[in-house]
């Protein structure tokens, strides 16, 4: 169990553990029966990835929205006085022509090894009015002592970003700091396998799938394969 340790700047900026929003970003209670709509917590892979990683919530109580008209980036909201921790007011800035950033001040220490990246909250694949907020993704390693600020990339023309009073803006997910891998192709022995997996997969769908079809509003159809051996897999990993 690795630690994240935190230290904020403002209070409001607390950090946690970014989690399904049901109903909200995440979409609505629908049940895997016939005739429900689709709902990305329906899909499993997407469910963890969403879940991964740690959310990120304005905090101010007023709007900020962020338009590009005739080429040029606003940052339109009403920010009242400047605090007293003498940050940089707005927090938020033009950041060359196609980009804007948010003075975050917020510190995250992980271990030895391991860095934290910035990225689009989840709720960005899945918004369909294009006004969430897209992080730029930023690898930060675990010797600089705060991630002062972040980069967002600008609207396309016409387009607003919105920033809401406790709205998650971006997520952090930990990683090794070094992407020590290298690609190269399987061998014949280990392709065999994986393809033997794969039909055998296929071969016993209907079984691994059974009681679990349905088929959604818009016609089509899911089972619950992949949770079955999802499920059986992380059985199979527990100790004991």
């Amino acid at each position: 169990m690795h630690k994240v340790k935190y230290r904020l700047n403002d209070p409001r900026l607390a950090p946690r553990r970014t989690k399904l929003e049901i109903p909200g970003w995440s979409g609505s209670r629908d049940p895997r029966t016939d005739g429900s709509h689709e709902q990305v917590w329906h899909c499993v892979p997407f469910s963890e990835g969403a879940q991964y990683g740690i959310e990120l919530f304005y905090p101010y109580g007023s709007e900020l929205h962020v338009t590009t008209k005739d080429g040029r980036l606003l940052l339109e909201g009403d920010w009242g006085e400047r605090p007293e921790s003498g940050i940089q007011w707005p927090p938020f800035r033009n950041f060359g022509a196609g980009f804007y950033t948010y003075q975050l001040l917020l510190d995250l220490k992980v271990e030895n090894g391991l860095a934290i990246r910035t990225e689009p909250h989840p709720r960005f694949y899945t918004d369909r009015s294009d006004t969430v907020p897209i992080a730029v993704p930023a690898l930060v390693r675990n010797w600089w002592p705060m991630l002062f600020f972040c980069v967002f990339k600008a609207p396309g023309e016409g387009r607003t970003h919105i920033f809401r009073s406790g709205e998650p803006f971006a997520q952090i997910i930990v990683i090794p700091e070094e992407a020590s891998f290298e690609l190269e192709p399987m061998s014949e022995n280990e392709a065999a396998e994986r393809e033997l997996q794969s039909r055998r997969i296929h071969a016993n769908r209907p079984k691994l799938a059974a009681g679990t079809e349905w088929t959604s509003s818009t016609d089509t159809v899911f089972d619950g394969t992949y949770r079955h051996l999802h499920r059986a897999a992380k059985e199979k990993m527990r100790p004991g």
